[in-house]
């Protein structure tokens, strides 16, 4: 299992990582990179190398 930590405070809605994620764990809601369904999670790390700004971090729990 994984959790997804995503700095939506900084967050300006490029949609990368939404776009790049396998299992669509990650949405944009209001203009922010939201997660759901983090059970679907394969921790791919695709959305961490896939944000510019660096915002997003996967952990393993």
């Amino acid at each position: 299992m994984y959790q997804i930590i995503i700095n939506t405070e900084q967050c300006d809605g490029c949609e990368e990582c939404v776009n790049i994620c396998p299992s669509s764990v990650l949405v944009l809601v209001d203009g922010k990179c939201t997660v759901q369904n983090v059970d679907d999670c394969a921790g791919c790390m695709s959305c961490v190398e896939a944000c510019p700004n660096q915002l997003v971090t996967v952990d393993e729990i």
